[in-house]
């Protein structure tokens, strides 16, 4: 079933990290293959012409694009082991509503940190959105429970931003959101998400490079 499999990655997506951690948490052997998103290779092209975007999963010559039908297809395939979204219908559509909400509220108010005149705004709305969150995984060890899974997978990536957020935001994660800071620090005990992570320094290096281009270019 596994056959020939290659990841299309760009270190510092919180997007690819997902599907690394998801793959990691399956024991599933891969290709690796990083991007330059400033200079797209053809492969990537190739793969996913319609949003030329990673990560792109190839199995067997074959594309899975966009993270939420990349980490679903993997959970389908290798289905042998950790399960990644529930059996339960209800529970799977609310697993993928709460990645959706990660991706349309966290990643969007996250990266507006990096411009001056929309800083406030996004730094209110983004601990907002982490708040909501926070009730959701409440007491729990993950938002499934005692087992770690989708929206974890979905979320764990931007706790590398964390740093970035404290310093381009003037705010405390752990005196703001300390559940969710737990959280993490939690799901961070996981050689599948310790090692797919990026450095939260390089992270932060990444969108002051991202800003001063920005600004050179105006």
């Amino acid at each position: 079933m596994a056959g020939e499999l290659i990841l299309l990655d760009f270190r510092l997506s919180p997007f690819a990290r997902r599907v690394k951690i998801a793959l990691a948490e399956k024991g599933i052997d891969y290709e690796y293959k990083k991007e330059n998103l400033s200079s797209l290779h053809p492969l990537l092209l190739k793969m996913n012409p319609v949003n030329k975007k990673i990560p792109v999963l190839i199995h067997n010559g074959k594309p899975i694009c966009e993270f939420l039908v990349i980490v679903q297809y993997i959970d389908e395939v290798w289905n042998h082991k950790s399960p990644l979204l529930p059996c339960d219908p209800y529970k799977c559509a609310q697993a993928r509503f709460w990645a959706d909400y990660i991706d349309k509220k966290i990643f969007s108010n996250g990266s507006s940190l990096v411009f001056t005149e929309t800083q406030k705004a996004a730094k209110n709305e983004l601990i907002e959105c982490y708040k909501v969150l926070e009730a959701e995984v409440g007491e729990k060890t993950y938002f499934r429970g005692e087992t770690f899974g989708f929206v974890d997978i979905a979320l764990i990536p931007f706790y590398s931003w964390f740093y970035f957020y404290e310093t381009c935001g003037n705010l405390s994660m752990e005196e703001e959101c300390p559940k969710i800071v737990a959280w993490g620090k939690r799901c961070m005990e996981k050689e599948s998400v310790s090692n797919a992570l990026p450095d939260q320094y390089k992270v932060f290096d990444y969108f002051m490079r991202l800003a001063k281009n920005l600004v050179l270019h105006q």
